[in-house]
């Protein structure tokens, strides 16, 4: 068998000068690759086509970390000539070639997207006391719950909406999110009893949850390694203002409104949000992009096999699944610095949330302020992330790269750390001082300073060791950083429940004193920990995490593997001998005189 020309797939390009990854993307008709032999032969070659791009291709991803863009196969465009892949390296339609320009556009709008599920959740807050005289509810633990419940929903959703937007891609994904958080915030404005409100917060914040575990991957998806930093810094913006930006407009709402207007003020907000985004948002995943692109050259060239490498060995559904749930759980569990670096982010997440939680009785009963003072006193903490993002980000830049020129130019995750020592000092000491401050009720702008540092302690801890966690291990990145992000929601959601027996206890001031101490001792072991000694721990588990990828990967390709030879040897048999032998030689391009004795085919 001998594939057609070339030249007459090159006449249908309108103008350019043709190359070969320029023609590799126009795609041909099934005619002009493989002329008139038979259909039986051209599906056989197919299939032992695609059992070798399947073995060559896993070798290319082998080292391909989590955070990278996939690879499109183009080296193997000439094995495979059904094979669509970009137009060579500089290709446009590319996410890593986009302009700049439309890449911001990109990170703006999934950072305004991030943004939506954070300021739903605490914007209840200063409406609860409303919201329990209306249900009549008097337990201080269940009208906590109306406000951390959303984030429970954080622990898991994520780890189910990360693979979904592999499948079906980031875009419609995204869209589907923002739209049940609208359905769902709708929902809690018509609420009608304590029990409604409850669950449609929590899906509420199911919603909210996609934006939160797509987003690294989107910023991935389009930024390289070495741009990454403040498209990142963007992006993580959302999360950290969204909880204190919206009790300080609720506040204002619930004191001169009914509390349901608190929800369509965030209607509101969630629906100009979704429709911008619609505007703005394109799909970024590169794998759904390059499918597009082959059912568009399916039509055009009416050869219904041309595919992308990720049709051929893509993992299916339920493995995609499997890896997006067990990976982070075991991650959490077996890598000590995973745990450790998680457990000090949990805490830091879970006190920001027991702070919104507990600021309402704080300011409206200790300090006799109406509704609308309070929910400004959230600029305290808001006013800290600030500063913590102003002084933070340099001086972790400025460390990272001293410690890089120090070790001879070679850069380790742990020089990311050094910056965490802000957060290791500003933590105990805001908390105590917004403690006892607080339980002595001096001056309101004292519990604000005590919030405000630990704001910047907030920052510190967040910026640290998420950039530690990506780059600890790339292959690794996105389920690290997905364990975190289920331990830190776990704590969001947990420890505003115990706030109002624990403060009924101690009191304020000897109930944050005994936090500061725990701040204080997870702050710094585990940091110095990891700082002196993460390398060698790193290694110790990247070898043990290594050797089990190895293994899920092999059983993966012996998988794909023997489905290809088994279609093969049905098409073979369905061939029979009767074929001519020299063209089951040709199909493989092996001269006649390199056929076995026994003339069977030996493969390419």
């Amino acid at each position: 068998m001998r594939r057609a020309n070339t030249a007459s797939v090159l006449a249908r390009r309108p103008s350019g000068a043709p190359t070969m990854n320029s023609f590799r993307s126009v795609g041909m008709s099934e005619k002009e690759i493989y002329g008139d032999t038979p259909t039986e032969l051209i599906q056989l070659e197919r299939l032992r086509t695609m059992e070798t791009v399947a073995s060559l291709y896993s070798d290319i991803r082998r080292n391909e970390g989590e955070m990278s863009a996939p690879n499109d196969a183009q080296e193997l465009v000439d094995i495979d000539p059904e094979l669509v892949t970009w137009d060579g390296p500089e290709d446009p339609e590319n996410p890593r070639n986009w302009a700049r320009s439309k890449k911001w556009r990109a990170t703006i709008g999934i950072a305004m997207y991030s943004f939506l599920g954070p300021f739903s959740s605490s914007i209840v807050s200063p409406a609860v006391p409303k919201i329990c005289v209306a249900f009549g509810v008097t337990n201080t633990t269940v009208a906590a719950l109306m406000v951390s419940v959303f984030v429970l929903a954080w622990a898991f959703t994520p780890l189910v909406v990360a693979p979904l937007s592999e499948m079906f891609g980031r875009r419609v994904v995204l869209h589907v999110s923002i739209f049940v958080l609208l359905v769902f915030n709708m929902a809690c404005g018509l609420a009608n009893d304590l029990g409604e409100m409850i669950a449609f917060r929590f899906l509420a914040g199911a919603g909210g949850a996609g934006p939160l575990a797509i987003g690294a991957g989107v910023v991935a998806d389009i930024w390289n390694d070495d741009e990454r930093t403040a498209a990142i810094g963007l992006f993580s913006i959302g999360p950290t203002l969204g909880p204190v930006v919206s009790p300080i407009i609720a506040g204002w709402i619930a004191m001169n409104l009914e509390w349901r207007w608190v929800f369509w003020i965030l209607i509101i907000v969630n629906g100009v949000v979704l429709a911008f985004g619609l505007v703005i948002l394109e799909e970024t995943y590169a794998p759904i992009l390059l499918k597009w692109k082959a059912i568009k050259l399916r039509k055009e060239t009416q050869n219904p096999a041309l595919h992308t490498v990720f049709e051929i060995t893509n993992f299916t559904a339920l493995e995609k699944l499997e890896i997006a749930v067990m990976r982070p759980i075991m991650l959490l569990f077996t890598n000590p610095i995973v745990f450790g670096l998680g457990l000090l982010m949990a805490f830091t997440y879970g006190f920001l949330y027991l702070l919104l939680v507990t600021f309402p009785s704080l300011w409206e009963v200790d300090y006799g302020f109406s509704v609308g003072i309070s929910g400004l006193m959230y600029l305290g903490p808001g006013i800290g992330f600030f500063v913590g993002i102003l002084t933070v980000t340099p001086v972790s830049q400025w460390a990272y790269h001293r410690l890089v020129v120090q070790n001879g130019g070679v850069a380790k995750p742990e020089f990311r750390l050094p910056a965490i020592a802000i957060g290791a000092v500003c933590m105990p000491v805001g908390l105590i001082w917004y403690g006892w401050s607080a339980e002595k009720q001096l001056f309101w702008i004292m519990p604000l300073i005590g919030a405000a540092l630990f704001g910047i302690a907030l920052i510190s801890v967040f910026q640290c060791i998420q950039s530690y966690l990506i780059d600890m291990n790339p292959a690794y990145a996105a389920s690290s950083t997905a364990a975190a992000t289920t331990f830190r929601s776990l704590f969001g959601f947990g420890m505003p429940l115990f706030a109002s027996q624990m403060y009924g206890k101690l009191g304020r001031g000897w109930g944050n004193t005994m936090l500061a101490f725990v701040a204080l001792v997870i702050g710094t072991v585990f940091p110095v920990v990891v700082y002196f000694r993460g390398e060698k721990i790193r290694k110790w588990n990247d070898k043990r995490m290594d050797a089990r990828k190895a293994r899920e990967q092999a059983k993966r390709e012996e998988r794909i593997t023997r489905r290809l030879e088994s279609e093969a040897r049905a098409q073979e048999k369905k061939l029979g001998p009767e074929t001519p032998l020299v063209e089951r030689r040709e199909i493989h391009g092996i001269p006649e005189e390199e056929a076995s004795e026994d003339g069977s085919l030996r493969r390419a």
